[in-house]
Parts: structure tokens; C-alpha cells; sequence
């Protein structure tokens, strides 16, 4: 492959991880702990865009217990967040990355 080769290459990928990234944003999981009290919904940013607490966990006495279930949704939809966005910038990208030597997927997202 010669260098205008690799340039053009190049300039393709940057255009699909641009476009990959703004999808991102419309791509949405949740995490959720304690049987469903606590959920989180967090999109392909890892931006948490909604959260629900059952009501029967307000309560003074059970606040340790809240966060330690805030803590756990969150880092389960956090995890799917990437999982999902590493997914569509693979597609939007049309497996181009995984070819380019050295590349680490793993900043990106």
C-alpha cells in the first residue's frame, strides 16, 4: 500500500469515526441492581441520561444500601455502553479498523 493510499484510507476512517461517534449518542442501555430498584440508562457515550429509584429505598436508614445499588447499575450500563459503542464503530466503519496495524479501539470509545 502506498502512502495516498494510506492517507485516503485514513481520511475515511476519520470521516466514519466521526459519524460512529455521533450515533453513539443514540444508542441506549441499562444497567440495573438490587432486582430492579435502582436502574440506570446510559447511552453509547457513557453519558447516564435517566435514572429510577424505588420509592421503597428512600429512606434514611437504607442510604449505604442505595448508593452501594446506584454504584452497581451504573457500572452495569457503563460496561454495555461500551460494548455497544465499540459495536457500532466497528460497523459504521466497515471493519476498516481492525486492519489498520497498532490501532487501539480501546480510547476511542
Amino acid at each position: 500500500m502506498n502512502m495516498m493510499d494510506l492517507f485516503g484510507k485514513m481520511r475515511e476512517v476519520q470521516a466514519k469515526m466521526k459519524e460512529a461517534h455521533e450515533n453513539l449518542g443514540n444508542i441506549y442501555t441499562t444497567g440495573e441492581s438490587g432486582a430492579g430498584m435502582v436502574s440506570v440508562k446510559v447511552n453509547g457515550l457513557k453519558q447516564i441520561v435517566e435514572m429510577n429509584i424505588d420509592q421503597d429505598l428512600l429512606k434514611p436508614e437504607d442510604k449505604e444500601m442505595v448508593q452501594d445499588l446506584i454504584i452497581a447499575a451504573v457500572n452495569k450500563a457503563i460496561a454495555e455502553a461500551e460494548v455497544l459503542a465499540k459495536e457500532e464503530i466497528r460497523k459504521s466503519t466497515g471493519g476498516l479498523l481492525p486492519n489498520i496495524p497498532g490501532l487501539d479501539l480501546g480510547n476511542l470509545v
